[in-house]
């Protein structure tokens, strides 16, 4: 709906690189031009994003794939140096200490939007939500279907609104075994950033990413191996629960002594 609404043949969009992919796919759907903006290694905001232009930045805050978060303070200085419609992507914020709901509230040009697939766990639904300015929020209820979403799903999306401490339970349980699964794969000797999603990025030298995922998988654990520019190395691995992150580590390690060695 926010490509449909600020973008269209010679629009212009912008986003940091590695991100969520449907960001390309739905520009690319509204021929708009595209500049991406490579991230450091540690996933620190690149410099080059401060002086991007465009009509719409998207920022994936925590970022997937990699988990990491930029604190509300420097995505504020982002967006009042910005002259068109900031993005806010808060699908995993729940996950995390702090979020940017504040600054949909104070800038005029920022919207956050959340899903209700994960904290929640309601992916099947496919419900989201958007916080903006009133003009903004106008604006895109025009490009939307007349019916988007089924009386059901929306009795749902309610009730999980109104359920606020089983989500906070369920994020402390999934943060607790984040924290775990973490140290267990750093002690294994992998680069592992510190994560405020529902996954982990661990790299691995060479080319072990891939040839892990394809090992994991003959043994029907499955974690996603990216091949792409600034991911070929790495891994994201979903927090699941303890019996399965804990399936998942000893095959990893199985895996890693096999080849010789840890990362």
């Amino acid at each position: 709906m926010i490509a449909r609404a600020f973008l269209g043949e010679g629009g212009r969009a912008v986003f940091p690189y590695p991100t969520y992919s449907l960001y390309l796919t739905v520009c690319e759907i509204q021929g708009a031009s595209i500049e991406t903006c490579d991230y450091q290694r540690d996933f620190r905001l690149p410099e080059r994003l401060s002086s991007a232009r465009g009509d719409v930045m998207f920022l994936c805050n925590p970022n997937s794939p990699s988990g990491s978060f930029i604190p509300p303070g420097e995505v504020e200085n982002l967006a009042r140096g910005f002259d068109g419609l900031v993005v806010v992507d808060e699908a995993y914020v729940e996950f995390a200490d702090a979020d940017g709901l504040d600054l949909a509230r104070r800038l005029d040009n920022v919207v956050v939007i959340r899903s209700f697939s994960k904290s929640h766990s309601l992916a099947g639904l496919r419900i989201g939500l958007l916080f903006g300015p009133e003009r903004i929020v106008a604006g895109l209820r025009k490009v939307k279907d007349s019916y988007n979403l089924d009386r059901l799903t929306l009795a749902a999306g309610e009730a999980a609104v109104r359920d606020v401490e089983w989500v906070r339970a369920n994020a402390a349980k999934i943060r607790a075994t984040r924290s775990r699964l973490i140290s267990r794969l750093r002690a294994m000797g992998l680069e592992t950033l510190d994560s405020s999603a529902n996954f982990v990025l661990a790299r691995l030298p060479g080319d072990l990413a891939r040839k892990a995922c394809g090992f994991l998988k003959s043994r029907n654990i499955f974690v996603r191996y990216f091949d792409a520019r600034l991911l070929d190395d790495a891994l994201r691995i979903t927090v699941g629960t303890d019996s399965e992150t804990d399936a998942m580590l000893g095959a990893l390690e199985e895996f890693l002594e096999g080849v010789g060695g840890r990362g």
